[in-house]
């Protein structure tokens, strides 16, 4: 993007701010210096340096400066490798943050001076890669382990927070649980100055909501914190908050027995001994509130009621002008465009709230792949791009265990041993890359790895030994390999606890086809496979093409839709007993929706008809109805346990005059037209 596509004033805010950033992070660079080799960096420092990486990348991200937002981007790569104890801090390292940090500065200038980056990254991103390829030995699970947590909270431990909970272990610190309630009025407050109490004499390494005996007036918080002092000092560190202290971990003989006090007891010079050396951070309050769920889908029903009343009133206003009725009728045109614009306003800020970054969920495959890998006696390593990627909170809840599987089942079919591994001329550690992306409007999540892939010859015996099909039908590749996805399917000999059970590919497939999702594998025998999702944005207010076939009204998802067309019965070609056009030069199958729903065609006998074209990731389909209604904003509502199964559709939606109409699965239709021989 050039200097002359974006305002002047935009383009100046941008450099102004890029140079804040710029001139922090050498700031706290310099105090990074201090420890480097052999030191330990201030975790909060570092994560400052962290987080200023990983705002420069979204600014120039925005702005289209690509060498900067390059740059950043491995610079973030870098710290977040540090951070999280994956590479060492030494002085090679402090020279290449330095360097970037440098390179970073002049690029600001020079598009400040000329409106041109004018400078190659690439030597710099090489240095970069270079350095995070080369991982510090790891035993964090057998150490974490010995401490003996609760399985409920090292689960809700981010891979970062889990990191700190080691160097604390690996400093002989104790390790306790502070727990404390707070009133819902203050509990913000409250708990900043709680953590700011702790800090001075240790460490909190985690922050975590719990369930408290007076959920109306009150929020409970368990806090995990590292510190070299004993029991009965800690207890006198939180006197003022009320809380109870309880010891997880000993560091030494120092720590007493595991057992509860009660924050009653107030020496006042023996809490000021306590505080006197101890080094003061200090945090910036954090400007986000949780919110349940339930509360943003309550609120985006209502925005759907509203939506619903617009189109009403647009309604009523056209038929006003229809019968001449035009008193009044300018002042209510007038009137809906002004509540539409509003209301799209308020529909567009609901849908961002329900947003979140699907990082979120990397954090948790992170831990799954040290574990597996572990159990499997492979060496696997997780790369992550696209952590940005925002998608709806109740889309991320579904997929996290159909994703979970997937990377579970790369590393027990896939990566193969490191003696395998290194016999067939690769490289001992295996690579499991997780990355998404928008696509329109979806977002689409990848699981790639660099393992045996799969071998379309077995699939395909296994599956004439079990009669799934003849051993005399023909079946592309791509049918074959579309097979590990029925009910029960499996081509593993050996049962094992992490797979080969006779389930799983199924319930991933069904579980990703719930939330209108497709997935996709792509395979090389020997070189590896990739797991292709894609999922929509959201699943709460969309827009919709209204259609008709046979009588009967649906909705069709826009963002599905690609173009709609109108041919003669003389334009459909037959192949394979199904029905296809050519439509530029490619060939697309068709769907008479009243024949897959079963329905009696109550439609004209004309010889010309409409067909929507429709696609999902790379699939296409042009399916036949009889008339095209329109676009319309509807509110997807779930059918209930009673229609679980029902093919093609995805839910009903309120058209605003006392209808209800279907709303179609495109995906699913998609799936069932293109499986399989025979009519549709």
């Amino acid at each position: 993007m050039s200097m002359t596509e974006i305002s002047g004033k935009a383009v100046k805010d941008f450099l102004a701010e890029a140079e804040e950033i710029i001139d922090q992070l050498c700031c706290d660079l310099g105090v990074m210096s201090d420890t480097v080799d052999g030191g330990e960096c201030n975790p909060d420092t570092l994560n400052s340096v962290f987080r200023g990486a990983h705002s420069l990348k979204g600014l120039a991200g925005m702005f289209g400066f690509t060498g900067v937002q390059e740059l950043s981007h491995n610079l973030e790569n870098l710290l977040d490798s540090l951070r999280l104890g994956k590479i060492s801090f030494t002085p090679h390292v402090m020279t290449l943050l330095m360097d970037s940090l440098e390179a970073l500065g002049s690029m600001t200038r020079n598009l400040s001076d000329s409106g041109a980056e004018e400078q190659s990254t690439g030597n710099l991103v090489e240095r970069i890669n270079s350095a995070i390829s080369v991982p510090v030995a790891n035993d964090s699970d057998s150490i974490i382990s010995s401490l003996g947590l609760p399985s409920s909270m090292l689960n809700a431990l981010t891979e970062y927070e889990e990191h700190r909970l080691l160097e604390n272990l690996k400093k002989s610190r104790n390790i306790y649980s502070v727990l404390a309630s707070f009133s819902l009025a203050t509990f913000d407050q409250d708990l900043a100055e709680l953590n700011e109490a702790l800090k001075k004499s240790g460490e909190v390494i985690s922050t975590l909501p719990s369930v408290g005996v007076n959920l109306e007036s009150s929020i409970d918080f368990e806090i995990l914190f590292g510190s070299a002092l004993v029991i009965n000092e800690v207890t006198l560190l939180v006197s003022e908050s009320n809380a109870s202290v309880r010891l997880l971990g000993k560091a030494a003989s120092t720590a007493t027995q595991s057992e509860v006090f009660q924050a009653d007891i107030e020496p006042e010079e023996s809490l000021a001994a306590i505080q006197q050396d101890s080094t003061i951070t200090a945090k910036s309050m954090s400007r986000t509130v949780r919110v349940d769920i339930g509360k943003l889908d309550d609120l985006m029903n209502i925005v759907g009621e509203l939506v619903l009343s617009h189109s009403t009133i647009a309604d009523v206003a056209e038929k006003m002008r229809q019968i001449g009725q035009t008193s009044q009728l300018t002042e209510l045109q007038k009137a809906a465009k002004t509540l539409e614009r509003k209301l799209n306003e308020l529909q567009k800020g609901v849908m961002e709230i329900r947003m979140i970054p699907v990082g979120q969920l990397y954090e948790k495959m992170g831990r799954i792949v040290r574990k597996i890998s572990k159990e499997q006696g492979k060496k696997v390593e997780l790369r992550t791009y696209g952590a940005d990627t925002e998608l709806d909170k109740l889309i991320m809840e579904d997929i996290a265990d159909p994703l979970m599987h997937i990377i579970r089942n790369s590393i027990d079919h896939g990566i193969e041993l490191p003696a395998d591994r290194v016999a067939s001329g690769k490289s001992e550690r295996g690579m499991i890359k997780l990355s998404s992306y928008q696509k329109g409007n979806h977002v689409v999540i990848e699981v790639e790895d660099d393992g045996r892939g799969i071998d379309v010859d077995k699939v395909r015996k296994k599956a004439v030994e079990r009669g799934i099909i003849s051993p005399s039908e023909m079946l592309s590749e791509r049918e074959i390999v579309d097979l590990i996805f029925l009910p029960g399917f499996s081509t593993s000999e050996k049962v094992s606890e992490i797979s080969g059970r006779g389930v799983g590919m199924d319930v991933v497939k069904n579980n990703i086809a719930a939330v209108s999702g497709m997935v996709d594998v792509v395979t090389s025998l020997g070189q590896g496979s990739r797991m292709i999702i894609t999922l929509p944005i959201t699943l709460a207010i969309i827009k919709a093409l209204i259609i008709t076939t046979a009588g009967r009204f649906y909705a069709l998802p826009i963002t599905s839709v690609l173009e709609s067309i109108m041919l003669d019965k003389k334009d459909i070609q037959t192949v394979e007993k199904k029905e296809v056009i050519q439509l530029r030069e490619s060939t697309l199958p068709l769907l008479r929706l009243n024949h897959f729903f079963n329905l009696e065609n109550k439609g004209s006998d004309s010889d010309s008809f409409f067909v929507v074209i429709v696609g999902v990731a790379e699939k296409r389909l042009g399916i036949v109805v009889d008339d095209l209604l329109g676009q319309q904003d509807i509110v997807i509502k779930a059918l209930g346990t009673m229609f679980d199964g029902l093919k093609g559709i995805s839910g009903a939606a309120d058209l605003g005059d006392q209808r209800t109409i279907l709303v179609l699965d495109v995906s699913g239709i998609i799936h069932e037209a293109t499986k399989g021989g025979g009519h549709i």
